[in-house]
């Protein structure tokens, strides 16, 4: 709704309005014509239904009168007269009942109908004898009321049944045109009551979707004429009224834009005011730092000197003790190989001696086998054999004895190849130890020698010490003066920050947060005594040149002319470092 103009909304408005008016206007037009067709329906079909009925039912009367009288007369010219009509009321009462059944529409009635049918059949049927028999002479006074009258009975409920059918049609046809009629009526409240619903509605809605935007409007313009710019403006549709809100969200957006680019180029001016002034303080403390930071450097020179020559000695005496380790251990190590030499071969020779005594173990055995084979054939050969037994048991016995001897030696050797073995073990470890111990004395005397390296690189350290200690009383002088145009710079800064801060305080933006005041210069009491403890430490030979030569060319004074907020901005971060560097 918001994207179509206030004309097109308002004629939108009145169209649904009419339409709604015509679609109620049709609706009524349908519903009298659904009327008017029941009416018609109930007029022409179910009277004429029943009219029929109803005729159907007098010709029966009228038939049964003329049949009674005309078989109970005698009168020959008064039967034949009767005769005659009655013929003539059946074919009345045959059209009537092909009328009938044509109006006739639903299950029921056509049943009824045709079993009037039948029962008419029946009469016709009873009627027509009785007439035969008439014709012949025979009375049939009694038979009339004995066999026609039930069957014309029969006929009499048969045509009630069809016309209280059509009776029950016609009040259920009466009784739905009455539904119809009132269902009608519901349908025109019900529609004009939706008509009602839907105009105010939509009029309610067309009339806030004009007045929403403009109150909003309102509001807005009287916030930013309060200097309220936090306020949010929701424009959406591309109405007249929308596309004021875009101009004043616009209008809100460059101001709110302009007043937050101001706040900050107040707030850094506000913040390097300050740090100028924090700087102005490490300043003047780190100007009376460097003087006796001086007088420490002339003290640690003497002492760097001192420590300088004394490492020089032990230079040359950790030179003159490692050479003499050196060629102990060089000694040591032979020694160790000549005794890995005979180990080896004290462990070859008892490998050596172990085959020996497998091999006479081996030979035991096999004259023990003999021996007893030896005394299996004596004891065969019988009384021949017997001191041959004898010497067979005592070689035997040699023989066990032997082996037990061979084991014996063989334990003893295995317990001491394996001695051995433990032995070469450890002079091979030995062997280890002494190749590391020779390598660490001469990785000892590499050490020295960097030692020595070293004392000289501090002999050069000392004199650039002394180079510094000069550039460091220059640099005391440049920052005396500099102190004072800095103090002067810091005035005037934290007045044109205050003055900028006052202007820009009347605008709230849309954080909320309100334009901080210009910070007061705290006093630098904790940054200077670190400085001094740094600077009383001596500091090492190899960073002594990059100190020298960072210190050599010190800074300009700084002009007193205050610099432009958005430089001083981006310069904030950097500006104790600055002051750090003199």
């Amino acid at each position: 709704m918001n994207h179509l103009r206030i004309g097109t909304r308002l004629g939108l408005a009145f169209a649904l309005v009419l339409s709604i008016t015509l679609a109620l206007a049709a609706t009524a037009i349908w519903q009298l014509g659904a009327l008017k067709a029941a009416s018609e329906s109930i007029v022409q079909n179910e009277q004429q239904r029943s009219k029929l009925a109803s005729q159907w039912a007098t010709n029966l009367r009228i038939s049964w009168t003329k049949v009674s009288a005309s078989m109970k007369s005698t009168d020959p010219a008064l039967q034949a007269q009767m005769k005659k009509d009655v013929e003539q009321i059946s074919a009345d009462t045959a059209v009537v009942q092909k009328s009938l059944m044509a109006l006739v529409d639903d299950d029921e009635g056509k049943a009824l109908i045709a079993k009037v049918g039948e029962v008419r059949q029946r009469y016709t049927e009873v009627r027509r004898q009785l007439a035969e028999r008439a014709d012949r002479g025979e009375s049939v006074y009694a038979d009339v009321d004995a066999l026609l009258l039930p069957v014309a009975d029969n006929y009499q409920k048969a045509l009630d049944a069809v016309a209280a059918h059509s009776q029950r049609v016609l009040d259920a046809r009466q009784e739905e045109l009455a539904t119809a009629t009132t269902r009608g009526q519901w349908l025109m409240a019900i529609g004009a009551l939706l008509a009602t619903l839907l105009g105010a509605g939509f009029a309610i809605f067309a009339t806030r979707s004009i007045t929403r935007p403009i109150h909003l409007a309102v509001q807005t313009a009287e916030a930013i004429g309060a200097g309220d710019l936090s306020s949010v403006i929701d424009a959406q549709g591309r109405d007249e009224a929308a596309r004021l809100l875009h101009a004043l969200a616009t209008m809100r957006n460059n101001l709110a834009k302009i007043v937050a680019e101001v706040r900050e180029s107040a707030d850094s001016v506000a913040t390097a005011s300050h740090e100028i002034a924090h700087g102005n303080a490490d300043l003047s403390a780190r100007t009376e730092q460097q003087a006796s930071a001086l007088q420490q450097t002339a003290a640690s020179m003497e002492q760097l000197n001192a420590t300088v020559r004394q490492n020089a000695d032990n230079a040359t005496q950790a030179n003159q003790l490692a050479a003499a380790a050196s060629s102990v251990a060089t000694e040591g190590g032979s020694m160790v190989g000549q005794v890995v030499q005979t180990m080896d071969g004290i462990s070859e020779s008892s490998r050596r001696i172990t085959e020996i005594i497998n091999v006479i173990d081996g030979i035991a055995f096999q004259t023990n086998i003999l021996a007893l084979n030896a005394a299996v054939e004596a004891a065969r050969a019988g009384e021949q054999g017997r001191g041959f037994a004898v010497v067979a048991g005592e070689v035997r016995t040699l023989a066990q004895r032997s082996a037990e001897a061979a084991r014996e030696i063989k334990t003893l050797i295995g317990t001491s190849v394996e001695r051995v073995e433990a032995g070469n073990a450890l002079v091979h470890q030995a062997g280890s130890k002494m190749d590391e111990v020779l390598a660490s004395i001469r990785r000892v005397a590499d050490i020295v020698g960097e030692i020595s390296s070293a004392s000289a690189e501090q002999s050069d350290g000392v004199s650039q010490v002394g180079d510094a200690v000069a550039q460091m009383d220059q640099a005391t002088q440049q920052n005396a003066a500099l102190v004072e145009e800095s103090a002067a710079a810091a005035e005037s800064l934290r007045t044109q920050a205050r003055q900028l801060v006052e202007v820009v305080a009347v605008f709230r933006l849309a954080n909320g947060a309100a334009p901080a005041a210009a910070p007061k210069a705290a006093p630098a009491a904790a940054k200077p005594s670190a400085a001094a403890k740094t600077i009383a430490r001596p500091a090492p030979a190899k960073a002594a040149a990059p100190s020298a030569a960072s210190t050599a060319a010190p800074r300009p004074p700084a002009a007193s002319k205050p610099a432009p907020a958005t430089t001083v901005a981006k310069a904030t971060a950097s500006d104790d470092d600055d002051w750090q560097t003199f």
